[in-house]
């Protein structure tokens, strides 16, 4: 980790059903900091509530504030449930813009032919 003058950064949430993992970049996708619910301490099913999402972002928080990060652009991705909660704590930095990047499904390839027997 360079001590850089960074004060605009990306933050992303990666909310799965199992885990919640959230990534302080500066622009150029160089990673700053990350943190997990995991590396916190919470196992199992307790890893995707809100609670761990809380903490988790907690972590990234004081982590930006010690880099001088004033201003976030928050990128959401995946269905968990610690989503909300993580955005909630992350607006102790000033956040710029939210962008969810959630794959939505569309039916997906074609099936193949009837079988003919």
């Amino acid at each position: 980790m360079k001590n850089q003058d960074i004060s605009f950064c990306k933050v992303h949430i990666k909310s799965t059903f199992n885990n919640i993992i959230i990534t302080l970049s500066n622009f150029k996708g160089e990673v700053l900091a990350w943190a997990s619910a995991g590396q916190k301490g919470f196992k199992g099913a307790k890893k995707n509530t809100p609670y761990a999402a809380c903490k988790t972002a907690q972590d990234i928080v004081e982590k930006g504030k010690k880099m001088g990060i004033k201003k976030i652009n928050i990128i959401v991705k995946g269905p968990g449930g610690g989503r909300e909660a993580a955005i909630r704590t992350l607006s102790n930095l000033n956040v710029i813009k939210i962008k969810d990047i959630t794959p939505i499904p569309h039916n997906g390839c074609r099936p193949p032919k009837k079988r003919r027997i």
